[in-house]
């Protein structure tokens, strides 16, 4: 089988149709932690387990020998590593072919990365036949909210002239699915980025051609940033994340472009352009 954990996440879901189109729904399990968010997929014949990354009696069901998994990191940062430890401990008392994990870049040095190098520890510990797929930063980081933005017509941020190379998470979706039913991935780490590496000013011009408003790039400093993400509602702890991140952005930790996502996926990964013409189109 091969096994998709929180599934029902934006990433989840988009793998989980991945590997529905290329393979029979009975070969597809989910291990989530609520069966009626996964009912939808019950209906079409995916296999629900119920398993929560903080209860680890849950998890024992959620695996079986020869089952091909992917562990998407959970979201609860600060949490995460008794919780993938509990899950990579299941996994290996199931005796699973295969462990493949999202993590975060090699390069980066931000906090939010502290986790994920935790975890890729536990899983290398564990002996566990795996992969790493170390995402990189997803261009619906910045267009979640395109059209606030233009109208606000201010892409702010503490990055500097920082690039990011990112892509969108239908590419990095791809990407786990190439793996999971794909042969010899087992010890591989994957640098997974978009092609090409782009700043905020960049994003500005580009919100400004798709909708043809003005949109400017307004760079601030660290405490600056901090005080308008809490201020646009966002707590404080998480804000401190983010500032943060961009401090990495700025040292140059997420503008790796390798290529290995394109070459997992078999096509050029989704360019900015195209993904804020999407984003604003919606």
């Amino acid at each position: 089988m091969y096994v998709v954990t929180g599934a029902t996440g934006q990433l989840g879901r988009l793998v989980v149709e991945g590997l529905l189109a290329e393979v029979p729904a009975s070969e597809v399990a989910v291990a989530v932690r609520s069966a009626e968010k996964a009912a939808d997929l019950a209906a079409r014949g995916v296999a629900v387990r119920v398993a929560d990354y903080d209860k680890p009696e849950t998890l024992a069901g959620a695996f079986a020998e020869g089952d091909r998994v992917l562990l998407i990191s959970g979201s609860e940062v600060g949490r995460r590593i008794p919780q993938h430890r509990a899950v990579v401990e299941a996994a290996k008392a199931a005796g699973v072919a295969l462990l493949a994990y999202t993590s975060a870049p090699g390069a980066a040095t931000f906090r939010l990365a502290d986790e994920h190098k935790a975890t890729e520890e536990l899983i290398l510990a564990s002996g566990l036949p795996h992969a790493f797929l170390r995402n990189g930063w997803y261009t619906e980081n910045y267009l979640g909210d395109a059209a606030g933005t233009v109208a606000r017509g201010v892409v702010l941020g503490s990055a500097g002239q920082g690039r990011i190379a990112t892509a969108p998470r239908g590419d990095y979706a791809a990407a786990a699915v190439a793996v999971l039913l794909g042969e010899g991935h087992e010890g591989r780490v994957y640098e997974l980025s978009g092609d090409a590496a782009w700043n905020l000013p960049e994003l500005a011009a580009e919100l400004a051609k798709a909708s043809g408003k003005p949109v400017e790039h307004r760079d601030v400093t660290p405490a600056e940033h901090l005080e308008a993400l809490v201020g646009a509602g966002l707590p404080q702890g998480f804000a401190e994340v983010l500032v943060d991140v961009d401090a990495g952005i700025a040292r140059g930790e997420l503008a790796g472009t390798p290529g290995d996502l394109a070459r997992l996926i078999g096509r050029p990964t989704v360019p900015l352009a195209e993904s804020v013409r999407a984003a604003l189109d919606a």
